[in-house]
């Protein structure tokens, strides 16, 4: 009789999981979307704002001036999303590459001591690329080959990286003069410059291969679900090393836009490692499901380039900045500590 009651019980159970199940999924969701609408809003709010108050904010020079000056930020930022998009969620044991900063002033002067030594342009731009995803695969080694923690290999590397520029430059302004930098420089087509023709292909070829191919939807399957991910005999640890490989190469392309704004190398050009680490968290909030994307990358770039240029716009001191930076990096990490809390529960 027990079991009989028992069994017609066991539907009703059954479905009253499923219904759980399904309003977790909902509330999960109308959160994301109040996240990431909210994120919008902020980030046509301080459009709006330094339109009105900043004299020429809105101006389509200083526009394309503020996405020129967004650039290198924006490649970093790329690679750095790359790198928690396959590592998974949790920055500290998944993924961060806290070494980019350091392997783009690495890059520059290695470009630019190439460039003096008598290399072609051609020739410094692929020992540039090869530095570049040689500390990328520096890091892989460190963190899948040895298992090191994400967070400490690329500490360590981002300290040798810094200390190989040091030596390679004597801390040392290097100034270098080439045909490829005077053209980055010099060249413009539709009113924008060559480095903002290189952010916009940068941006769609990254979109295309991180949201559009097998390799990419791979990537987020091994980020998201690892275990589900090496089930299904994906290669886990050469996806994870790859990411770190990549992100090196961008580095380096940052690093060539770099040289050409600065006109070579300068100590302290790689002193950037607090905006990346802020855009690439920021693009989660900008993301229907909390996940670092290109465009929501993009968005924050966009939105840390026009506080800056606000800033100066009003002459409010540069100080500031770092301030609301780490303001907004706490506001973004409470935002997805909350958001995965409320999910699990």
């Amino acid at each position: 009789m027990s079991s009989n009651v028992l069994a017609d019980q066991a539907p009703a159970f059954t479905e009253r999981s499923v219904d759980l199940e399904d309003r977790d999924i909902r509330r999960a969701r109308r959160q994301s979307q109040v996240i990431r609408l909210g994120s919008i809003a902020a980030l046509i709010a301080v459009f709006a704002y330094f339109s009105a108050v900043a004299p020429g904010f809105a101006n389509l020079g200083n526009i394309a001036n503020v996405i020129e000056q967004s650039a290198v930020l924006a490649l970093l930022a790329f690679g750095m999303s790359i790198v928690v998009l396959g590592g998974g969620g949790d920055v500290i044991r998944g993924g961060i590459d806290l070494s980019l900063g350091a392997n783009l002033g690495l890059c520059v002067a290695v470009f630019a001591v190439a460039s003096n030594a008598g290399f072609s342009d051609w020739l410094a731009v692929a020992i540039t690329f090869g530095t570049g995803a040689a500390v990328g695969l520096l890091n892989a080694i460190a963190v899948v080959g040895l298992g090191v923690l994400p967070l400490l290999a690329t500490l360590a590397v981002m300290n040798i990286c810094a200390g190989a520029e040091l030596v390679l430059t004597q801390n040392t302004v290097i100034s270098t003069n080439s045909p490829l930098l005077g053209s980055i420089v010099g060249l413009s087509w539709l009113g924008l410059s060559v480095t903002d023709w290189v952010l916009v292909a940068a941006t769609v070829v990254l979109i295309v291969l991180v949201q559009g191919t097998r390799w990419g939807l791979r990537l987020q399957a091994v980020g998201g679900q690892r275990q589900a991910a090496r089930a299904a005999g994906l290669r886990v640890q050469a996806y994870l090393a790859g990411t770190y490989v990549a992100a090196g190469l961008l580095a380096a392309l940052a690093a060539i836009l770099q040289a050409a704004r600065l006109s070579g190398s300068s100590p302290g050009s790689g002193d950037i490692l607090l905006s990346v680490v802020l855009t690439s968290l920021m693009s989660t909030v900008f993301s229907r499901r909390l996940l670092p994307t290109i465009g929501g990358t993009l968005l924050s770039v966009l939105f840390i380039g026009s506080l800056i240029n606000g800033f100066q716009l009003l002459n409010v001191s540069s100080y500031w900045v770092n301030g609301v930076q780490g303001v907004l990096i706490l506001f973004v990490v409470a935002v997805r500590s909350l958001s995965t809390r409320r999910g699990g529960a």
